[in-house]
């Protein structure tokens, strides 16, 4: 229950963050152009906290439903057009800061000020999270798969891997994302051995599955970390149990084939459902061979019951950066995931990964929860990360959003006029509609992964 209630201030505190920094952009740059701001609110719905400002014209909100946020400009509402026949007695003054009156330039930097400054918040929090320093596994290889292309092109276990492609790789972790994103080409590692540093060239091969899906290093190249697999707790009543497996079990081969991580186990128990795996484990320096039969989930997937945990042969070593150093990783680190995520969103419109993948309220409250539980720099790192996202989500171009609004000024531009009223609220509802099946579907799968 503790848990629960602090995953869900986690996940309100990152919501309020990111929300309002986007939120302020907009604010910001159009007070300072000139516009006239009616309201500036955190979250939707019933306010639950209002006040005025020094000057007495913009309302600022804390609303009840902390999803989200807006920024109100007079004029901004297409039935509120200015310059319709029907007008309203309005003083001069508020008419010449009306939106639609201002332009088409300074309306777009008002548009593209909020996710620029979320891109602006990734930056400044990745380079906080440099100078913070984190724990990381170093990039030393522990396992070279038989017949890879790791064997093949001379690996060795201890093999120290130091740059990608000229990249300093820095841990383990740097260096698989670094492979996902060279997939298909060739690249060129530089590894450490016996105080040497050696190239090795190699091509990565294209997978079936995508490769924001796998464990490339392993499962394409044939490198792992050095890793034992045990068994943290064994399920009462679960074919584990009633295999005689026991908590404190290492697993290290499943069918005859070796296990290097506990992604190939899952995935080998899972394609087996009702189906005999055999086991071989060790228990107090004997090894045992034990045969269990996963059993079928609602979704056809094999479980046996057991939790696992992956212990690493290498201690984790502490990584933190200089201060130019730090300035340097924020905005390196914030192109490398606004150019995954564009990949991402692209591979899902395309349909070649899984629209299963989109996430809602639920996963990034469980996200925020699990980073804020393993330290500050992780709940940092969260939070730029999913800063990027939310800019990259609202450059798109769907109306009701800042890159629908983007899009409808460039028309304006080229049309030497704006849509009429009635096409701007036609597009906007078809926009919000879009935004709620996606919410709606990113909800369904929420849920799904929970049972």
């Amino acid at each position: 229950m503790i848990e629960t209630v602090q995953t869900i201030l986690y996940f309100i505190a990152a919501i309020v963050i990111l929300i309002g920094f986007h939120e302020y952009g907009h604010f910001i740059v159009a007070r300072k152009l000139g516009f006239k701001v009616e309201k500036f609110s955190i979250g939707f719905g019933p306010s639950l906290f209002s006040w005025r400002g020094k000057d007495g014209e913009v309302e600022y909100v804390i609303a009840a439903i902390p999803l989200g946020g807006y920024v109100k400009m007079f004029g901004e509402n297409p039935y509120d057009q200015v310059d319709s026949e029907e007008k309203v007695v309005i003083p001069e003054k508020d008419l010449k800061r009306a939106f639609n009156r201002q332009a088409v330039w300074k309306r777009a930097l008002v548009a593209f000020a909020g996710p620029a400054f979320n891109f602006i918040f990734a930056i400044v929090a990745f380079a906080i999270a440099g100078l913070l320093g984190r724990e990381v596994l170093p990039a030393n290889i522990g396992t070279v798969v038989p017949n890879s292309v790791a064997e093949q092109k001379g690996l060795q276990f201890g093999d120290e891997i130091v740059a990608l492609n000229g990249q300093e790789v820095g841990s383990w972790q740097a260096f698989e994302e670094y492979l996902k994103f060279s997939v298909g080409e060739e690249v060129v590692l530089d590894v450490a051995r016996d105080q040497h540093v050696k190239h090795v060239t190699f091509t990565l091969p294209i997978p079936e599955k995508d490769v924001f899906l796998i464990d490339v290093a392993s499962t394409l190249l044939g490198v792992a970390l050095g890793m034992d697999i045990l068994i943290e707790s064994v399920m009462p009543d679960s074919p584990a149990e009633q295999a005689l497996l026991k908590a404190g079990d290492k697993i290290i081969a499943v069918n005859g084939k070796p296990v290097y991580n506990i992604s190939t186990l899952i995935g080998i128990v899972g394609d087996s459902p009702d189906k005999r795996v055999n086991l071989q484990v060790i228990r107090d320096g004997s090894q045992l061979q034990l045969r269990v039969t996963p059993k079928a989930n609602n979704s056809g997937r094999g479980l046996i019951g057991v939790r696992l945990q992956a212990k690493p042969w290498d201690e984790h070593v502490w990584q933190h950066k200089g201060l130019f150093e730090s300035i340097g990783y924020g905005f390196t680190r914030t192109w490398e995931v606004t150019v995954m995520t564009g990949e991402m969103i692209k591979r899902m419109i395309t349909a070649s990964i899984s629209a299963d993948n989109i996430g809602g309220p639920i996963a990034i409250a469980q996200m925020a929860g699990s980073t804020a539980s393993s330290g500050l720099v992780y709940f940092v790192m969260f939070l730029a990360f999913f800063s990027v996202n939310l800019a990259i989500l609202n450059l798109l171009p769907i109306p009701v959003l800042d890159g629908g609004m983007l899009m409808f000024l460039a028309l304006e531009q080229v049309r030497g006029k704006p849509l009429s009223v009635d096409m701007q609220v036609r597009f906007q509802a078809v926009g919000m509609l879009l935004i709620m099946a996606l919410m709606v579907f990113a909800f369904y799968n929420d849920i799904m992964r929970l049972f």
